[in-house]
């Protein structure tokens, strides 16, 4: 019962992080984009103007730094109730 009860009052922490973790992950992402692209910006798919390399090149690394900071966060969250709890929320 005390499990059930630690996953139930984890989720709202979660959804909160992982609302936390996806804005860090999108400023993180522009940083990295304008060491690495030639623009501010990075590519949309329907940009005519942009080639098929830079823009699955984005998508790659904005997939990539999104599920790290994902991942990461929810690591911490989970560490975090197990020191509070002594229990393992998922």
């Amino acid at each position: 019962m005390a499990r059930k009860r630690t996953k139930i009052a984890y989720k709202p922490v979660g959804w909160l992080a992982g609302a936390g973790a996806g804005a860090a992950a999108g400023l993180l992402f522009k940083q990295v984009w304008k060491l690495v692209g030639r623009d501010e910006d990075a590519p949309n798919a329907t940009d005519e103007n942009r080639g098929w390399g830079e823009i699955l090149l984005a998508a790659a690394l904005q997939g990539a730094i999104f599920a790290s900071v994902k991942a990461a966060v929810e690591r911490a969250g989970a560490t975090g109730v197990r020191s509070a709890t002594g229990e393992w929320p998922a």
